[in-house]
């Protein structure tokens, strides 16, 4: 099976069934070795435009993942992105909103971290959890301080979806490409490998109650993540549901989408002017003598 991004790209305007779309699809590669060659040869390619991005310094890169716990987003983030140069990147994670966040809007926190333009950034869950775990409790709504009228669940959500959507577009306008992707789990999965972080000490870090109380709001987060890829799945800034049952496989999707992205911008390095190349042919023969 040949990787194309297509093939996991939700189009503008469809109403998502997760059903429909598998958490596990045929491999890429056909052995261990065959697939740390083809991850290898794609972390090689995206840490050469990454260069080029950042010499170019007209395009900022983010990228956003989400998904269920264990779904494989800090396993993605790793791999997909070891040879890029971490002078370049910055990666957040976002957690719990701080009481100080929730005096802002709910784009705020996010937003002071956006990658500048020849950089690229990396949201571990992002402004994405306010339309999905808050809407999945929307006792966390209560609490964020709003006014009655603001927090009407009838039209909160649409409002919110309306917010991201004109945030994204505003962030295309003004040079930053977003590549969103959805780690689409199976539950038989995900109990699989919580099962794995009980029984491998290394991985006992990774686990908590909180995980195993989750999972009773699974159909809940479906409904949550169906309704907000449907929402917010544009021409200009689309989702990408990459089948995360196997980890493997999964890494290889995100890193064709992310070189993807980044080969379709029009990128080339910085032109040497004829001022400039006077100046370097004087500091030569400084060095030479």
């Amino acid at each position: 099976m040949k990787i194309t991004s297509n093939d996991f790209r939700v189009p503008p305007g469809k109403k998502v069934h997760l059903k429909e779309w598998p958490t596990k699809v045929k491999p890429n590669y056909k052995s261990k070795q065959e697939y740390e060659e083809l991850l290898g040869k794609h972390v090689a390619e995206l840490s050469s435009l990454q260069q080029l991005h950042y010499a170019f310094d007209r395009y900022a890169l983010l990228l956003i993942f989400q998904g269920m716990d264990a779904a494989g987003k800090d396993g993605a983030i790793r791999h997909v992105m070891s040879g890029v140069n971490p002078q370049g990147c910055e990666v957040f994670s976002f957690k719990q909103p701080s009481a100080d966040e929730l005096e802002h809007d709910f784009l705020w926190r996010t937003s002071r971290c956006l990658p500048e333009r020849g950089r690229i950034g990396i949201f571990n869950r992002s402004y994405y959890e306010e339309v999905l775990v808050v809407r999945v409790h929307p006792e966390i709504l209560r609490a964020q301080g709003l006014s009655e009228e603001l927090r009407d669940e009838k039209t909160v959500w649409e409002g919110r979806y309306r917010s991201i959507v004109d945030l994204e577009n505003h962030l295309y306008r003004n040079g930053t490409r977003i590549v969103k992707v959805f780690l689409h789990l199976s539950k038989s999965e995900q109990r699989k490998r919580f099962l794995e972080r009980i029984d491998e000490p290394e991985k006992n870090w990774k686990f908590s109650l909180a995980d195993i109380r989750e999972r009773k709001y699974w159909k809940h987060y479906m409904q949550a993540y169906e309704d907000c890829l449907s929402a917010t799945s544009t021409h200009h800034v689309p989702w990408y549901v990459v089948p995360a049952d196997d980890k493997e496989n999964a890494r290889l999707i995100v890193s064709r989408i992310v070189l993807d992205t980044l080969s379709d911008l029009k990128m080339a390095y910085p032109k040497t002017t004829p001022k400039r190349r006077r100046e370097l042919e004087v500091i030569r023969k400084q060095l030479t003598k």
